[in-house]
């Protein structure tokens, strides 16, 4: 086992120890076997191989609980239902052994003065050690949202102010979302609007994918960093190919097979959804291999078209449900309409080709028989 770490602090007078984030599994009553499973499942899920599973436990065994501030702004609510859905690793283990949850609207057990002193109380004692985490976008006028009488944009900007680093849950809160689709009437802005200097990761969609949205924590936890992102600030991880390119309904795409209407024959066959507004083409995403309920599906699978909530401006990319968006050249370059012409064609061939070297063959065989 590695060597513990502790980190002193002052409270109320008191020097108080911080457990490392093994010892606090233990005294969750977490046995060593099920916490080196955590440690294996955390390493598939940021993206490391099987063999690089102890540089996690390595992590866990030595590090204590990140403290995590969690703002909620102009949202639904949806960033936090999902989190607490997560099934690897599972949400308690996050919460109760990973991270010191500090302040949040939804998931706080104390409310009022309170919870506001403990955020505080973050900011001063943790300064430029805890996370931020934002779910929903920001309103530039502070008319319209307050919370325990200070305006969301201040309250945004003093948090971020200490922050390791910020977690944009969301596509609110990485790209204004649903509240900035036109016309704004608030003026909603991302996080990206109002900080530009403290290290911020994107971690878009509505909501995004529960495992997803806890990766990247154990990410930072594990190598003390931000994981790598592209060239839009989403963790490479989790948004490095098109949910086209995974998609369970692509071998339909490739013949030529699309679903036409929600509900004719094809669509009861499983075909391809990209006629029926699919932007799959054109997400970034890891529904496809990931998927959603612990990975039991996501939602082309279960028959409804991506609509492409991961992306930028999504909500003002309508309307639904008609077939918008265009497949990059880059790696698809056929067209959909003619694709199953083609397919059917060189099928076609196929067939004559084998057809004639079986006709070969055969009169080979016989003039071997006779020959004997």
């Amino acid at each position: 086992m590695g060597e513990k770490v502790f980190v002193v602090r002052a409270e109320g007078g008191r020097k108080m120890k911080r457990q490392t984030i093994y010892d606090t599994a233990l005294s969750q009553g977490v046995t060593r076997r099920d916490f080196l499973k955590m440690c294996s499942v955390l390493a598939a899920t940021i993206g490391l191989n099987y063999n690089e599973a102890d540089k996690v436990v390595a992590a866990m065994e030595t590090k204590t609980r990140v403290p995590v501030i969690w703002l909620q702004f102009q949202d639904c609510t949806g960033c936090s239902e999902s989190f607490i859905r997560s099934t690897h690793p599972k949400t308690e283990s996050v919460l109760f052994d990973m991270i010191s949850l500090e302040y949040s609207e939804v998931l706080s057990a104390a409310s009022g003065y309170q919870v506001e002193d403990a955020m505080e109380k973050v900011l001063k004692d943790y300064e430029g050690e805890y996370i931020l985490a934002v779910e929903g976008s920001i309103p530039k006028n502070n008319d319209f949202l307050s919370v325990a009488g200070h305006a969301a944009k201040e309250t945004f900007i003093k948090a971020a102010k200490g922050a390791k680093a910020i977690i944009a849950y969301g596509s609110c809160s990485s790209w204004g979302g649903i509240p900035a689709a036109y016309p704004n009437p608030t003026g909603a802005k991302p996080v990206t609007y109002y900080v530009k200097d403290t290290p911020t990761i994107l971690v878009p969609g509505c909501p995004p994918i529960a495992e997803v949205m806890t990766g990247v924590i154990a990410h930072i936890i594990t190598f003390g960093e931000i994981p790598e992102l592209d060239h839009s600030g989403r963790p490479k991880a989790f948004y490095r190919h098109r949910i086209h390119d995974k998609c369970n309904r692509r071998a339909y795409f490739d013949a030529g097979l699309f679903v036409e209407n929600f509900d004719d024959e094809g669509a009861k066959q499983g075909y391809c959804l990209y006629k029926v507004g699919c932007k799959g083409p054109t997400t970034y995403n890891s529904c496809a291999e990931m998927r959603w309920n612990g990975g039991v599906s996501y939602p082309i699978q279960s028959g409804n078209p991506c609509i492409g909530c991961s992306e930028n401006n999504f909500w003002d990319n309508g309307p639904f449900y008609e077939r918008r968006a265009e497949i990059p050249s880059t790696q698809t370059t056929i067209n959909p309409d003619v694709v199953g012409l083609a397919a059917l064609g060189a099928t076609a061939v196929g067939v004559a080709a084998h057809a004639t070297a079986t006709v070969v063959k055969k009169k080979m065989d016989d003039k071997r028989g006779e020959d004997q």
